[in-house]
This record gives C-alpha cells, structure tokens and sequence, in this order.
C-alpha cells in the first residue's frame, strides 16, 4: 500500500494548510517537524476520545457488578470518576512526557482480572493493592531492562494466544452479563452447562443487546470511527426510550432510568482507597503472585504491541525500527498501572485506539492534550454514564473480544510444540472463567512438549521457573487434602 504524503489526510486525500512557522507548543511537541499542523493533532485527539470513550461506561459496570470476597460492590458513580481521571491525567503525561499520540485509560481484560478473579478472592481495597503493586513491579522491570528480557523470553505465539484468550473471555462475559448466555441452575441434570437466553431469546432488553451487536459490527465493517462508542449511545438511549414506553421487568444490574441531572461534581471518594499488601493476609503467597505475574503478562504485553503498532502506523519509528523514547513511555505506561490501582478503577494501560487519531493525522503528544482534555470534561458527566444498561454496553465486550481474537491468524497452527500450548491457552480462559488458569496450562504444556521433544534448551530459564510456579498453584489444593493441611 503506497505511503501517504505528511501532510496528506487519511480520510479526504486533501492537504492540509502549510503549517505555521513553528512557535513555542510547535517546538517542543515538534509539530513542523513531524509534517503535522495544529489541525490533525487536534482532530486527531477527538478521533481517538471518541473511539475509546466506552470504557468510560464498561469500567464502572465491570468493577461495579462484581462483589468482593466480602460482598461489598465499588460505586458505580465514583468508578466513573476514577476512570475518567486517571484516563485524562495518565494521556496527558504520556503526551508532555513521551510526545506521541498514545492515549491510556482502564484496560479491558486487566479489569476482567481484577473483577472476576482477583476480587472474590479478597477486599476490594486488597485487590486494588494488588494493581498497583503489578504497577509498581513493571516499572522496575521498566528501569532495570528487564521488561525487554521477560517479552524475549515468552514465544510470540504464546503472546498471541493470550491476546485471543482474553478476547474470547471478554466476549463471553459479554454474552453472559446481558443474558444473552445464561447458566443452567441446576446443570448436572442436564446435557449442557449454559444456554441461550433462558431456552430462548425474549424479552426488550435482550432485543437491544442483538440490535446493539448489529449495529456495532456493521459501523466497524464499515470502518465508521467510534463505531463502538456509537452503538453504545444508541442502544442506551434505545433503552431508555423503551423502559419508559414498555413494561420491563428487568433490565438487570442497571436499569435506564433517566438521573434527575446530567451534570454533577466529581465524586473522588475511590482515590486512594487500596492496601499494598493486604491481598497476603486473604490468600497463600502463591496465589499472590501468581495473580500479580498474570495482571503483569496481561498488560506488559498488550502494551509493548500497541506502543510499537501505532507509532509504526503513524510513521515515527526510527532507522533500526525502535520508538522514539521507548523508555520513557514503557515508565508511563506502567506508573498508569499504579495510579490506577491507587484510584480503584483497575489497571491503566496504553489504548489500541490511539490508532484512531493517528489516522486522523495525530503524530505528537499535542493531541494527547486533546483527549486528555475530553475526558476532563466528561468527570463532569458521570450521572449520563451510570445509566446505561448491560445491553446497551455488552455488544462493545463482544467487539473488542473480536478485535483481539485476530491475533489467531499469526499462529503457526502446524507446529504443534507451539499451536497446541496456544491452543490451550486460548480454550482454558474462558471455559474456566480465568485469564491465569490459560495462561498457566499453556505454559506448563509448552514446556513439556520440547521437554518430550528433546528441545528443552529451546525453553528460557524463565519459563521453566513460571511453568513450576503454576504447577504448584494448579496442585496446591490436592497436596493440601493430601497432607491434611
């Protein structure tokens, strides 16, 4: 596919004006100098808002229906507002910092972790502990060069099969959540776990989860930018609409009932409301950092192919192929880890949907300052986000499940010492409802294979020391009835 010129835009083929001779912002973001002018970054950064601004509305219903160990559930209004600010502060240090055009916010999959695993393991404020130490380990990892070590030692494979597990559990509690899948109550007298609907589709709410999935697919099919937004704001109001003209029994978790106000003051009652190290008084230190190292993979990994994808696609890697201040944007990246965990709206991370911008025309940080900016405003907004129902939201679930399943294409499915541990990896996270359960028989199978090959030198002393840590975790329970413990 032939390069377009610098100052040529994605969408019209038109140039934009000869940028200004260069001032103060333009010199220090290095608008000129990167072909851009004012006008792509600053459309760049709407484009990018808008095409991640559902998590906004995802994040608060993720963590917000999911009780602790305890049964305590996080405000679904305060969830809003921490996600909100941690997404405006996080995006517009990584554009003064780290000069591009990379947005952070919530990171889908990391919130499934904290909110399907980690939480009914322990407090809330524990599980919150456990994000920001995982923050607080990656940018060591960050400073000592490890993080490099660590990705080398994974095979790409199973890096992409960890993607496309996460993808399909986030599908499936997509499709669980909105009722669309529904659990069987009394599943051993029956030939099936779950099923479809409750035996078959009814109902207003189910209508406008199966019109909110059309209407997603079709936008991005067509390639329409915030396609996934878009559908998110209609189905609610589709709903709304709907829960006033009809009688609905049930909508679920949230109902779309209209708030008495749109506006109304932030509520930062979640900022700080984690403990470091309380997860070690609920479960085994085992379990601690198993759960830590697969909030780590989860990000770190997700993080290195976006960073690297969209700086590529926006023109700015260099010569030998590296991003410009690499180290500066892993180190932002992961304290985004941190000050998400320290405001309880889960890990932060870099968004794949910068990508959006960047085809707008975006190539520095100066449009970070955009978005950042939108998402300010919206802290401002959360009584209209706390009203959208399952139905409304879930179809984005299943859409970002399909986006990251398309990292499957890249697996060799010929070599079996690689396709069948990515295989696994894939199938175990969902069917068990666990990102680390995938992760861990994937790595385990991996291991033995080459071992049963004769290629166990092919294997990274790393891997070998993750492969036994999960083995552990996998026997700990039968060697406790074992040894009566």
């Amino acid at each position: 596919m032939p390069r377009r010129h610098p100052l040529q835009t994605k969408t019209t083929g038109q140039a934009d004006p000869a940028p200004p001779r260069a001032g103060g912002l333009d010199k220090f973001f290095r608008i000129s100098e990167r072909g851009s002018t004012y006008a792509r970054e600053i459309r760049g950064g709407f484009a990018t808002f808008f095409t991640m601004a559902y998590i906004l509305v995802l994040n608060p219903i993720i963590l917000g229906n999911t009780e602790d160990k305890f049964g305590d559930k996080l405000d679904a209004a305060q969830l809003a507002t921490a996600t909100t600010l941690v997404a405006a502060v996080m995006t517009i240090i990584m554009g003064v910092a780290g000069n591009l055009p990379l947005a952070l916010a919530a990171g889908l999959g990391l919130n499934a972790v904290v909110a399907f695993q980690i939480a009914p393991q322990m407090g809330w404020d524990d599980a919150m502990g456990l994000v920001v130490l995982e923050g607080l380990l990656i940018c060591v990892l960050v400073l000592t060069g490890l993080r490099e070590a660590v990705m080398h030692a994974i095979p790409q494979p199973l890096k992409q099969a960890i993607s496309v597990g996460i993808g399909m559990f986030i599908a499936f509690i997509g499709f669980v959540d909105s009722g669309f899948v529904t659990r069987i109550p009394d599943a051993a007298n029956t030939t099936v776990p779950v099923q479809l609907g409750t035996g078959s589709l009814t109902g207003w709410p189910m209508l406008v989860f199966c019109l909110g999935v059309l209407l997603t697919v079709v936008l991005m099919a067509r390639q329409v930018q915030g396609a996934i937004l878009i559908s998110i704001v209609a189905m609610t109001v589709l709903s709304v609409i709907i829960n006033q003209l009809a009688d609905v029994e049930s909508w679920g978790l949230t109902a779309p009932e209209l708030p008495d106000t749109a506006v109304a003051a932030p509520d930062f009652g979640l900022l700080g409301q984690f403990d470091l190290f309380g997860s070690f008084g609920q479960i085994s230190v085992l379990t601690v950092v198993l759960l830590v190292f697969t909030l780590i993979l989860s990000d770190f990994f997700d993080t290195m192919g976006t960073v690297v994808g969209v700086t590529a696609e926006a023109g700015l890697l260099d010569e030998r192929g590296q991003v410009p201040g690499l180290g500066r944007v892993l180190f932002i990246d992961s304290a985004a880890a941190v000050a998400g965990g320290a405001a309880s709206s889960s890990s932060a991370t870099t968004y794949i949907e910068s990508a959006a911008g960047v085809g707008e025309g975006a190539r520095t940080g100066f449009a970070n300052l955009v978005t950042g900016g939108l998402f300010t405003l919206a802290l401002f907004f959360t009584p209209v986000l706390t009203i959208v129902p399952m139905q409304a939201a879930s179809p984005a679930l299943i859409a970002v499940g399909f986006l990251m399943m398309t990292q499957v294409r890249h697996i060799d499915w010929n070599r079996y010492d690689l396709a069948v541990p990515a295989f696994l990896t894939i199938v175990v996270m969902p069917f068990t409802y666990s990102i680390s359960n995938g992760i861990g028989a994937g790595f385990i199978a991996y291991v033995v294979i080459k071992a049963c090959l004769g290629k166990a030198r092919e294997v990274h002393w790393l891997l070998w020391g993750t492969a036994a840590l999960f083995l552990a975790y996998f026997a700990i329970e039968p060697v406790k009835e074992l040894l009566g413990i």
